[in-house]
């Protein structure tokens, strides 16, 4: 298929080699499209999509209408969109409809919401390897029969078809069942000379553990000392402030701002994704610890362009003038208070919005 767009797309395996040659992490990012834009414009190199239900996709255009939201006027961030499926064919048939909007395809096997894991989609695929492995495959199969490169190889890096499969994992309590998980998914296939999956997400929480928990950072040493060589590994969770990491990096050379030094050193992590507290901090990863008005104002901007419902408009702007996620008091900084915030989620539509934070931001809102 013709690039619809007319935008060349960058291998994502291509963008983990230019962080490597900068020697520092690869940062990535979920949600929408705004807000996508908003954090690439703030050093996020790669973006996700939220999940999209790949059974639903394929069957209710209304469904691809609204979950899947691209820019029509100028490049977008390069992103991955990520799906939830428990069928090969479903994921494929959803693959081949996207990837000439996008890098990659995620499967993810990492959310634990009990509506997903009912459904045996997200982390409830953890118990799966087999079917995941059959998922992963058939998408590759799928992408090459449609002829997209998808062979792993480095000429499918450099080249403009090149598009990336990946999935997105937890840990389980047992770590030795992750170890097999990831090393069914390594296992070199017909389709290609390398792996079945192009890079990995670990999230080192089980499928039980609160978001409140911290991420079991002795896990993730483990399995990236077992696969960092092999495949390159991205760490969510946790990823609060660049200054705030629970562990030290050759790739990252800020140390954590706590009073003793991390105890774990992970030479083999490739990157950081952060969701939550890029929410409340698009401008996380060009190392600011709270949101600027700057960043809120560039949101506004981009929203313009590419409109969302005006609801999830407020919810965004809502974070981002909240209180940041970082540890310290200092990174606990809000742009608006929360009596301001409440009057905030009052606001009727974009004019009312711009006029109240205007009135909020000193000096004013710059006109868009």
């Amino acid at each position: 298929m013709a690039n619809p767009l007319n935008q060349e797309f960058i291998h994502p395996l291509k963008l983990f080699e230019v962080a490597k040659n900068e020697k520092r992490l690869l940062h990535t990012s979920a949600p929408m499209l705004a807000f996508r834009q908003t954090a690439h414009h703030y050093g996020t190199d790669l973006c996700w999509t939220p999940m999209i239900l790949a059974k639903e996709f394929n069957r209710n255009k209304f469904a691809r209408d609204s979950d899947f939201t691209i820019s029509t006027a100028g490049p977008q961030p390069p992103t991955i969109v990520q799906f939830g499926a428990n069928v090969p064919q479903e994921l494929a048939r959803a693959s081949s409809l996207v990837v000439p909007f996008a890098s990659g395809v995620d499967l993810n096997c990492g959310c634990p919401q009990s509506w997903a894991c009912s459904s045996t989609l997200g982390a409830a695929l953890m118990e799966k390897r087999e079917l995941v492995r059959d998922i992963v495959l058939e998408t590759r199969s799928q992408l090459h029969q449609d002829g997209w490169d998808v062979s792993g190889l480095e000429k499918d890096i450099n080249s403009p078809k090149g598009r990336s499969v990946s999935i997105k994992i937890r840990v389980h309590k047992d770590l030795r069942k992750t170890i097999d998980f990831i090393t069914t998914l390594l296992a070199p296939c017909s389709l290609t000379t390398t792996r079945p999956i192009d890079f990995l997400t670990i999230h080192p929480r089980t499928r039980q553990t609160p978001s409140s928990t911290p991420i079991n950072v002795e896990s993730l040493s483990i399995l990236t000392s077992t696969f960092g060589t092999q495949v390159p590994i991205l760490l969510s969770g946790d990823v609060f402030t660049l200054d705030s990491l629970p562990f030290t990096s050759p790739f990252h050379n800020t140390l954590s701002s706590s009073s003793s030094p991390p105890e774990h050193n992970i030479p083999h992590l490739s990157g950081l994704m952060s969701a939550r507290a890029l929410l409340a901090n698009p401008a996380l990863f060009s190392g600011r610890n709270s949101c600027p008005w700057e960043a809120v104002e560039y949101f506004l901007n981009k929203t313009i362009k590419a409109p969302m419902p005006f609801k999830l408009v407020l919810h965004h702007i809502n974070e981002m003038c909240s209180p940041g996620m970082g540890p310290s008091q200092k990174d606990k900084v809000a742009l608006l208070n929360k009596q301001e915030r409440a009057e905030l989620m009052k606001v009727g539509d974009m004019v009312e919005l711009i006029d109240f934070l205007e009135e909020k931001k000193p000096g004013g809102i710059g006109r868009m």
